[in-house]
C-alpha cells in the first residue's frame, strides 16, 4: 500500500474533520488500484473502544466489501505476541495490594492522611507506578530524588514510595502491573519485527501517543516497510519556528505538544507531518484562527503581526456563536434550546462538557420537551438503585442503626421487592413505613431496637387486632439491626459477605427468599459485575475495620458505570471530551467554558511534588491541560459551534477557560473586522440567554398571601391551654389555630439534635435534683455537689455526648454564682414543691388553665414564691407583665387552689430565675390583689376570642423579626410583612 521511504511515515488529519470517515476515505484511496480483498490484510490499531466502534461504522457504508482487522492498542496484551509473557494482575488486585501497604504506612505516620483515604491514596500510588512503568521509569531513580529542601510531608512519602518500589520492579518475582506488561508485549514486538517486519499494512491511527508505551509502539508501526501513523487534530498552519518553540519552551500546555514529541521519536520535524485527508472538509480559516489565538507564550508576538493581515475573519467566526450566560441554570436552559432548535432543522447535535452537572441540567431541561439525550458517560453506579443500596448498607456496618438510615433503607425501591405466591410486599412495606415513621418522629427512639418496633405494632386501637404479617414486618427489622451490629476488625471478604447478606435480605423482604430484582436491569448487571470482580480478589485486601471498608466499597462502586438502556433521542448526544475524539455531528456545543473546568484543576499528588516529579523524568500536571486544549482545538474545527459559559457559579463570578480568553482577546484586537465577528457571535448567543430568560419566566403569577387571621367558630376554638401558651396566644396568635383548631403538630425530624428544649428540660432536672437533696454544706461543697449532680443527670437525660460537654462545661462556669444565689433564695422561703403540676377551670368562661411549676417556696409567714428557671437571660419586669403572664397566672391559680396538695394562700413574689452566664434574676412583687387584676386581664383575653370576629392573625406581637413559627410556612410568611393589616376570614 506504501511506496519504500526511508523516513517514518507520520500522516495527520486536520482540526474539524470527522476522524474515523477521513481515515477510510484515505485508506480506500490508497488502495484504489489494489484488488478489494486487500482491504482485508490491513491491521488498524485505535486507542479506544468508541474510535473502533466509529470507525466500523464508517466502513459500514453499503459499499466497502471488506473490512480491514480493527482493533485497540490494549489487545496486544491478549494477542499472539504476548503468549509467553508472565500473566498481569487485575487493575483492582493490585490497589488491594497496595492498600494493605498504606493502612501499615499509616499505622506508623497518623498524620500523613486520615484513615478513611487508604483506597483513595492506594488508587492515587497505583495510577503513580502504572505511569513509572509507561515512561520507563526504574523503581532505582525513587532513591535518586533529592527531599532535602522539602516539606517532611514529601521526605516520608520517597521513604515509603523506595519500600514498595523492590515490590512492584519488573525484575523482581512478581505478576507485573497491566501497563508493565503491555509494554513487555510491545518490547517483544520491536525484537521480532526488527528481524522479521510484517508485510501487511499496519496503521495507528487517532493516538496523540501521550502514554509512554502506546508512543514506543506507535515509533515502532511508523518505521515499518508497510506502517503509519495517522494523528488527530494536527494545526497544518504552524510554521516550523512556531513548532520549534513549542519544542524549545517545552510548551506542555500547547495542543500540538505531543506531535512534537512523536516527531522527535521518529526523527522527523513536524512540518514534516503528512495529510493524510484526500479531500478537505476541514474549515481552513476558522482553523488558522484557532491556531493563532492559542500560539505559545514565546511567540504571541505574532497576533500584532498576523493579527491585521489576518484574512476571512468573517468566514472563520461565520458558524461561531459565543453564549455567555448569567449563571449557570440560563447556561443550562440556553444549552437546551440550541439542542431542541437542532432537532426542529433535522441536525445532530452534541454537547461536549467535561462538567457532568452541566450535563445533568442540560438533561433535566430538555425533559420538558419529552428528548432524552444519549449521555456517553451514563450513569454512574453509585447513583443507581441496586449501588445506592450497597452503599447504604456497607456505610452502616458496626454501627447503630438511627432512625434516619433505616427510613432510608426501608424506603428504597428495591427493598421488599421479592417475589412470593401472593405477589410483593411493596406496597405493605411502604405502609408500614409510613406509620413507622410517623412514630419515630413522634416518639422516638432515635436508635429503634427489637423491643420498639414490637411495642409499636401492639399499640392498637380499641378493638384492632395485631397483624401477624405486620408484626413477622416488624422482626424482621429487627433481625436487619441486629445484623449490622458488631464493629470488630475483620477480613475484606467477611465484610463484603456481610454486605451482601444484609442487602439480599433486604430485597427480599420479610416472607420471600427472592433477591433476583438486585441484580434485574442494567445497573444491577453493572452492580453484579463489580461485586463479582471484587468477590474474586478479595483475599489480596488483609483486614481492615468497618469504617474502612466503607471507604474503600463505596470507592469501587463509585468508578462503575451502569448503561442507561431507556430510549434516547437519534440526534441529540452528551459527550465527555474523551468520547468526542472519535465522533463528528453536524452541531457541536462546548459547554462550560470557565477556567478549572476546561482545563480541569491538575489533581493534587499525595505522593509526588512537581519537583520530584521533574526529577525523576516524569512529565509535569501541564501535559493533561495540552491534552484538554487538543481536545477544544479539535471541537471547535467542527462546521458549527456554539461555545457556552456562565458568568457566576453558585459563590462566585467566574473566570472564562484560558482558550476562550485567548480566542476573544485576538478578535477584539485584531481589527475592525474582527470586533464585528466577535459582536456577531455575541448577538447570536444573547438570543438564547433572552430566549432562556423568557421561558424561565412564569405564565402566571400567584397572587402574594395576605396575612392570615383566620377566625373559626366559637365551638371549634380551645377551651384548655397551659400558661406558657398564653404567651404564644399573645404573640402569636395563628400557632394556636393551627395546633388547637386544626390540630396540627410540628414533626421532628428523624435526625435529631441537642437544642434550647433539650437543654432546658436537663437543666430543669438538674436544679430538681439538687434542690431535693439540699443540705447543710459551704457554697464551695454546694458548688461540687452541683457538679456532680448535672454530670449524672446529663449522662442519664442527654443522648448527645458532645451537647454534654457543653452543658456541663456551662453549669461548671456558673455552679459558685447559682449555689450563691439559691442560699439567698433559702433565706426567703423553703421548697414545697417542684415540677407540680396544676389547674384552674374558670366556669362563667368555660376555660380550663394547666401548667407545671418549676418551683413553689414558702416563706416563714405561709406566703408563697413561685420560681420558673431560665436556661437563657429572664424576661424584663416590662415584659413578664404585659406579655409573658405564665407566673402571675400560676399565682393566680394558687391562690384559687390550683395546686393539688399545697394549701391555697397569698403569692408574694414571683421571679424568673436565670441558668445563664450572668446567673441574672427578675423579681416580681405582689401586692394584694395583683392576681385578681391578672384574672381580669386574662378572662378579658379570653373573651375576645370566643368573639367569632376575632381572628387568630399571625404573628401579632412577635418579640424579634427573626422570630421563626412552628407554621410560618402554612401562614405563608413572607409573602406579607409583619405591617401588614390582618385579612379576616370566616372559615368552617
Amino acid at each position: 500500500m506504501f511506496s519504500e521511504q526511508q523516513s517514518a511515515r507520520l500522516f495527520g488529519l486536520p482540526c474539524g474533520t470527522r476522524f474515523a470517515f477521513a481515515l477510510k476515505d484515505g485508506l480506500l484511496e490508497r488502495l484504489e488500484l489494489q484488488s478489494p480483498e486487500a482491504l482485508a490484510r490491513v491491521e488498524i490499531f485505535v486507542n479506544s473502544g468508541r474510535m473502533q466502534t466509529e470507525l466500523k461504522r464508517a466502513f459500514d457504508d453499503g459499499k466497502t466489501q471488506f473490512l480491514p482487522k480493527i482493533r485497540l492498542v490494549t489487545d496486544l496484551s491478549a494477542g499472539l505476541a504476548a503468549q509467553g509473557v508472565t500473566s498481569g494482575v487485575s487493575g483492582l488486585q493490585r490497589r488491594l495490594e497496595l492498600s494493605q501497604l498504606v493502612a501499615r504506612f499509616l499505622d506508623q505516620e497518623p498524620d500523613f492522611a486520615a484513615r478513611s483515604s487508604i483506597f483513595d491514596l492506594s488508587d492515587n500510588l497505583a495510577a503513580l507506578l502504572a505511569e513509572m512503568h509507561d515512561e520507563d521509569i526504574h523503581p532505582d531513580a525513587l532513591n535518586e530524588i533529592n527531599v532535602q529542601d522539602t516539606s517532611g510531608h514529601w521526605a516520608r512519602a520517597r521513604r515509603f514510595l523506595s519500600i514498595i518500589s523492590t515490590f512492584f520492579d519488573p525484575t523482581q518475582d512478581q505478576p507485573p502491573m497491566p501497563e508493565a506488561r503491555l509494554k513487555m508485549v510491545v518490547e517483544r514486538l520491536c525484537d521480532e519485527w526488527s528481524n522479521a517486519p510484517p508485510t501487511h499494512p499496519i496503521i495507528i491511527a487517532g493516538s496523540t501517543g501521550s502514554r509512554g508505551t502506546t508512543a514506543q509502539f506507535m515509533q515502532l508501526v511508523a518505521q515499518l516497510p508497510q506502517g503509519a501513523v495517522v494523528l488527530p487534530g494536527v494545526d497544518f498552519s504552524l510554521t516550523s519556528d512556531t513548532w520549534d518553540k513549542i519544542r524549545d519552551t517545552s510548551a506542555y500546555e500547547h495542543p500540538q505538544f505531543r506531535f512534537v514529541d512523536i516527531a522527535d521519536r521518529l526523527g522527523l520535524h513536524p512540518s514534516k507531518i503528512e495529510n493524510w485527508a484526500t479531500s478537505n472538509t476541514a474549515n481552513d480559516d476558522r482553523n488558522r484562527l484557532v491556531s493563532l489565538a492559542l500560539q505559545p507564550a514565546p511567540v504571541t508576538d505574532q497576533w500584532m503581526s498576523e493579527g491585521p493581515v489576518f484574512q476571512s475573519i468573517t468566514a472563520a467566526c461565520r458558524d461561531l456563536t459565543l453564549i455567555e450566560a448569567p449563571d449557570a441554570r440560563s447556561e443550562a436552559v440556553s444549552i437546551a434550546l440550541a439542542l431542541r432548535k437542532a432537532t426542529e432543522e433535522g441536525q445532530k447535535a452534541a454537547l461536549i462538557t467535561p462538567d457532568r452537572n452541566l450535563a445533568r441540567h442540560v438533561t433535566a431541561v430538555l425533559d420538558r420537551w419529552d428528548i432524552a439525550p444519549d449521555d456517553s458517560a451514563g450513569i454512574p453506579l453509585s447513583q443507581t438503585p441496586p449501588g445506592r443500596l450497597l452503599r447504604h448498607v456497607s456505610s452502616q456496618l458496626g454501627r447503630p442503626v438511627s432512625s434516619e438510615q433505616l427510613l432510608v433503607m426501608l424506603k428504597h425501591p428495591l427493598v421488599a421487592s421479592g417475589k412470593t405466591d401472593a405477589g410483593k410486599m411493596r406496597g405493605d412495606n411502604l405502609l408500614w413505613t409510613r406509620r413507622l415513621e410517623k412514630n419515630l418522629r413522634r416518639n422516638g427512639p432515635a436508635f429503634p431496637m427489637r423491643e420498639d418496633l414490637v411495642e409499636w405494632v401492639h399499640k392498637k386501637k380499641d378493638g384492632q387486632v395485631v397483624d401477624p404479617i405486620q408484626l413477622q414486618w416488624a422482626h424482621w427489622i429487627a433481625d436487619i439491626i441486629d445484623s449490622f451490629s458488631g464493629s470488630a476488625t475483620a477480613h475484606l471478604s467477611e465484610h463484603l459477605d456481610r454486605t451482601l447478606e444484609i442487602t439480599k435480605a433486604l430485597v427480599q423482604g420479610p416472607v420471600s427468599t427472592d433477591y433476583s430484582e438486585l441484580w434485574a436491569q442494567s445497573a444491577g448487571r453493572a452492580a453484579l459485575r463489580t461485586v463479582t470482580e471484587l468477590e474474586a480478589e478479595a483475599s489480596h485486601g488483609g483486614d481492615m475495620t468497618p469504617l474502612e471498608f466503607a471507604a474503600l466499597f463505596q470507592a469501587v462502586i463509585g468508578r462503575g458505570l451502569a448503561r442507561d438502556m431507556s430510549p434516547k433521542h437519534p440526534g441529540i448526544m452528551i459527550w465527555g471530551t474523551l468520547e468526542a475524539r472519535a465522533q463528528g455531528v453536524d452541531l457541536v456545543i462546548l459547554g462550560g467554558l470557565n477556567d478549572s473546568i476546561w482545563p480541569a484543576l491538575a489533581a493534587p499528588d499525595p505522593w509526588f511534588s512537581r519537583d520530584m516529579r521533574k526529577q525523576i523524568g516524569l512529565k509535569p500536571p501541564e501535559q493533561q491541560i495540552g491534552l484538554s486544549a487538543h481536545d477544544f482545538q479539535q471541537a471547535i474545527g467542527a462546521k458549527s459551534v456554539i461555545l457556552t459559559r456562565a458568568q457566576r457559579n453558585a459563590e462566585a463570578e467566574t473566570v472564562a477557560s484560558r482558550w476562550l480568553i485567548r480566542l476573544t482577546n485576538l478578535l477584539s484586537g485584531m481589527s475592525e473586522e474582527g470586533k464585528e465577528a466577535l459582536e456577531v457571535m455575541r448577538q447570536k448567543g444573547r438570543v438564547f440567554v433572552d430566549m432562556a430568560r423568557q421561558l424561565e419566566q412564569p405564565k402566571t403569577r400567584v397572587p402574594a398571601a395576605k396575612r392570615p387571621s383566620p377566625r373559626p367558630p366559637k365551638e371549634a376554638r380551645p377551651r384548655q391551654l397551659s400558661v406558657t401558651r398564653i404567651e404564644t396566644l399573645v404573640r402569636d396568635p395563628y400557632e394556636i389555630y393551627a395546633s388547637r383548631v386544626l390540630r396540627l403538630s410540628k414533626l421532628d425530624p428523624l435526625t435529631q439534635s441537642a437544642d434550647p428544649r433539650d437543654r432546658g428540660v436537663a437543666f430543669h432536672k438538674i436544679m430538681e435534683e439538687f434542690i431535693k437533696h439540699a443540705r447543710e454544706e459551704s457554697h464551695a461543697e454546694a458548688a461540687a455537689r452541683l457538679i456532680a449532680t448535672a454530670e449524672r443527670v446529663l449522662e442519664e437525660t442527654v443522648l448527645w455526648p458532645a451537647a454534654r460537654r457543653v452543658w456541663l462545661g456551662r453549669i461548671k462556669k456558673i455552679a459558685l454564682p447559682l449555689v450563691i444565689r439559691e442560699a439567698e433564695q433559702r433565706e426567703k422561703g423553703r421548697p414545697v414543691a417542684q415540677e407540680i403540676k396544676g389547674g384552674y377551670h374558670l366556669k362563667d368562661i368555660d376555660f380550663s388553665l394547666t401548667c407545671e411549676a418549676d418551683r413553689i417556696d414558702e416563706t416563714p409567714n405561709g406566703d408563697y414564691i413561685i420560681y420558673d428557671y431560665k436556661t437563657g437571660a429572664p424576661p424584663t419586669q416590662k415584659v413578664a407583665e404585659t406579655l409573658r403572664m405564665q407566673l402571675h397566672l400560676e399565682a393566680m391559680m394558687l391562690e384559687n387552689g390550683g395546686f393539688a396538695g399545697i394549701h391555697t394562700g397569698r403569692v408574694a413574689q414571683i421571679a424568673y430565675l436565670g441558668l445563664d452566664r450572668k446567673v441574672a434574676k427578675t423579681e416580681i412583687d405582689l401586692h394584694p390583689g395583683d392576681t385578681d387584676k391578672t384574672e381580669e386581664k386574662f378572662r378579658a383575653l379570653i373573651s375576645n376570642y370566643d368573639d367569632p370576629t376575632q381572628g387568630y392573625t399571625s404573628r401579632r406581637i412577635v418579640q424579634t423579626t427573626s422570630y421563626a413559627g412552628d407554621f410560618d410556612h402554612l401562614a405563608r410568611v413572607g409573602e406579607w410583612s409583619d405591617s401588614d393589616d390582618a385579612f379576616g376570614e370566616d372559615v368552617r
